[in-house]
């Protein structure tokens, strides 16, 4: 089983990049996801996404409506897009469980992308 090593911690990670045990997340553990999905940095804003989608899974347990994510936080209507390319990457750094059935798929030239139940 793959583990990431940051700041001296020691963090167990499926196969795909995603945090086996969600309590083992803080953002010293997103800061080390980030860097493994390719953003050497975390700004406030990218911060501030991945724990409000945090907060969703754990009042929901689901994945929140991307629009919904940026109106909530009061940034741009596509912040998810803008702020990570792929809202999959945000959602690894949130250190959320792979959401089963879930994908995301480009509308337009932008990259701005929808959510879409897969059959299973």
């Amino acid at each position: 089983m793959p583990e990431i090593e940051y700041a001296g911690q020691k963090i167990k990670i499926d196969d795909e990049g995603f945090l086996l045990n969600l309590e083992d997340w803080n953002e010293t553990v997103a800061r080390a996801l980030a860097q493994r999905e390719g953003i050497e940095e975390l700004d406030e804003h990218q911060v501030e996404i991945v724990k409000f989608m945090r907060e969703y899974y754990k009042k929901f347990n689901a994945f929140p409506i991307l629009k919904y994510v940026c109106k909530n936080l009061h940034q741009p209507r596509y912040c998810v897009n803008e702020e990570f390319i792929n809202p999959m990457k945000a959602w690894k750094i949130a250190g959320l469980p792979k959401p089963d059935q879930i994908g995301f798929h480009s509308v337009d030239e932008q990259k701005r992308f929808y959510t879409m139940i897969e059959p299973a």
